[in-house]
Parts: C-alpha cells; structure tokens; sequence
C-alpha cells in the first residue's frame, strides 16, 4: 500500500498517520523527521539541508526529492508500502514524485485528502498552542500557512483527482471518528468488489 496524505496544517494529518501506519504496517514518512534524521547523521543530503532548515527558509525541491528517495528505495521497511504525510506539497515536488515512484517501486494506490474547515482548523492550533506550549502556533501564523496550502498544495487535489487516486475524507470529529472513515475509504480500494457491490 503506497499512499499520500494531504491536507491543511491542523488537519490532524500526523496523528492518522500514526495510526495507519500502526494498522497496515507500513512506515509513515514525513519530511521533516527525514530532515531532522539526515542532519543529525551528518550525512551529505543532510548538510544539504541544514542551511535551509537552520535559516527558517524552505528546502528546494531537488533536496527534497533526493531525501525522500533514500528513504523509500534504501528503508527495508518501505517494501511492504509507505504514507507520505504531508509531501509532496506542491505540483512539480508531485510530478516529481510520479516520475520517480514509476522508475522504482511503483505508482501511488491511494491519495487521502482529510478536509477540515477554517474555523476548525484555526481551533485545533489554538488548543496545540496552548498544550504543546508552540509558540509558532500563532492564529496569524496559521492563517499564513492556510493561505500557502491553498495557493501552493491545494492544485494537488486536481492532479491526483485526474489520476483517480484522489479521496476526501470528512477531518472533522474526534480522532476516532475521523480514522474510522479513512478505514472505510482503505478498505473500498483493497477490496473494490465490496464498495460495487453496495446499492
């Protein structure tokens, strides 16, 4: 099972990602735990990144594409299948991401899209903020962010809606709740012959 995650900063994105992987036995992968690994290790794709990720800037996609290859073509772990949280992020980072997984290990099963509301998702980094003590959460930094996913992640909804790979899943409710319906939506596209068979 190869699937990407999206969705807007609060959507709760790491805690389903957490879960599935948990369930169906497959890594889940974020950009920024690759990050931290790499210039942790000191290695070469990770000095790469150092200086982008120390000046607060945005690691060029070339980077970017580079450490998520590693992690997918040399993690033993990755043969079984994968979840991308959060990546990729943009258009070309996706087409980037099509052309690579066609040369290796195949193209994505599935594309979760959790879709949460502005006020809801303003909530939810208000009450992190508040509990995890992250100054960063701020509401005008957070509509920031919201504001970059629409113009930059969003349009990805399109290229993989094209490729019938695209789910939306309700984010709203509890973590439960939200898990059971992304379950469902696992489910239809492991067994197909179910979800056709349904009125």
């Amino acid at each position: 099972m190869r699937l990407v995650l999206l969705g807007p900063p609060g959507a709760g994105k790491g805690t389903q990602a957490t879960r599935i992987s948990a369930r169906h036995g497959v890594p889940a992968i974020s950009t920024g735990q690759l990050f931290d690994q790499q210039i942790s290790a000191g290695t070469a794709l990770g000095r790469r990144a150092e200086h982008y990720v120390r000046a607060g800037e945005l690691v060029p996609d070339e980077i970017v594409l580079d450490i998520v290859a590693e992690r997918l073509t040399t993690g033993v772990d990755c043969e079984v299948g994968f979840l991308l949280d959060g990546f990729p992020r943009t258009l070309p980072q996706a087409e980037a991401l099509d052309r690579m997984l066609d040369a290796s290990c195949g193209p994505l099963d599935l594309v979760v899209d959790l879709v949460v509301g502005e006020d809801e998702v303003l909530k939810r980094i208000s009450r992190r903020a508040v509990s995890e003590g992250r100054r960063d959460d701020t509401e005008q930094t957070a509509r920031r962010r919201l504001k970059v996913f629409a113009a930059e992640t969003a349009p990805l909804r399109s290229h993989y809606a094209d490729q019938g790979l695209l789910r939306s899943v309700d984010g709203s409710g509890s973590p439960d709740e939200v898990f059971a319906r992304i379950e469902e939506v696992l489910a239809a596209v492991a067994h197909p012959e179910v979800r056709a068979s349904r009125p």
